[in-house]
């Protein structure tokens, strides 16, 4: 389906919604192997179980995986992807969880304000009262503490910022087939993830191989709904929807756990929904353009 399709933006809403449901089941099997294995070994042995799914696609869709047009863009974009997972999976080493989220967090934050500069897009005064609205349920879900603020933190901030880079290179990019984004993504983290192996390698059981495989499937799931979303609507429309994965990291907390959500976390998704409710009714009410071309920014747009 084209971008510029009436529905559109209707389906890249809910592909990113999606997207953020495997994200979480990415982040709780993340979190379970990262105690045992090295963070490299990890990314290496994921990127493996999502190439065995993508091989066949490769084969059956044809598709020029050596496009080289917008090469700089697709290094950083590259670049940028493989740095947020191994800051992710690096910080939930020596952080919980919930506290690297709460980093993470700030990502829609990021994406929104580089909308308008980088990408030529125009986020209107609701959108940025639904992030704020939503980044303060996330506050008060996650109850940040002046002890999560160590050097780690940083690790966890930068990662957040790479994550929001990521994003909006492939908005930028999203002229262009998904395959070879989710393709070179996936080798790109692979191949850095395989320079540590040798520091830091211990073999796991079949059990934990497969979980590795089962990441890497999670994982490219997750990124290719993303990826065909951001081509079908504006990246500050589908950042709030981010914020839905401390939704689903309690749902998931609890059915694998059996971590009770607490009143704060009650309340906090709450929050997040009715940020996400808020959103959704003011864009059926809001019609000026709702998917306005963004400013030409390179000769290929």
């Amino acid at each position: 389906m084209s971008s510029s399709s009436p529905a559109a933006p209707g389906l890249g809403v809910a592909l990113y919604l999606l997207g953020v449901f495997f994200f979480a089941l990415n982040d709780a099997l993340g979190k379970w192997l990262v105690a045992d294995y090295g963070v490299g070994q990890m990314v290496m042995l994921r990127s493996i179980g999502a190439a065995i799914v993508l091989a066949p696609m490769i084969a059956a869709m044809g598709v020029d995986l050596f496009d080289f047009s917008q090469w700089r863009l697709k290094i950083v974009r590259i670049f940028a992807m493989a740095a947020d997972t191994l800051s992710f999976y690096f910080a939930t080493r020596f952080m919980p969880l919930a506290d690297v989220m709460t980093f993470y967090m700030a990502a829609p934050l990021i994406i929104v304000a580089l909308s308008a500069p980088v990408l030529g897009e125009r986020v209107e005064r609701f959108r940025w009262i639904a992030v704020a609205v939503g980044f303060v349920g996330v506050l008060v879900a996650l109850r940040p503490s002046p002890s999560m603020f160590t050097w780690v933190s940083l690790i966890a901030l930068f990662g957040s910022t790479m994550y929001a880079l990521g994003q909006v290179a492939t908005r930028k990019l999203r002229r262009t087939h998904w395959l070879p984004l989710i393709v070179w993504q996936f080798a790109g983290a692979g191949l850095i993830g395989a320079t540590t192996t040798p520091f830091a390698w211990a073999t796991p059981g079949r059990f934990d191989l497969g979980l590795m495989f089962l990441l890497g499937v999670v994982s490219m799931i997750c990124f290719i709904f993303i990826t065909r979303a951001l081509s079908m609507a504006r990246a500050a429309v589908l950042a709030p929807l981010q914020y839905t994965s401390i939704v689903w990291a309690t749902i998931i907390g609890w059915l694998v756990w059996r971590d009770a959500p607490t009143w704060p976390i009650v309340l906090g998704n709450a929050i997040i929904v009715g940020s996400g409710l808020y959103l959704a009714a003011r864009d059926v009410q809001w019609r000026p353009g709702v998917v306005a071309a963004p400013i030409a920014l390179t000769p290929r747009e």
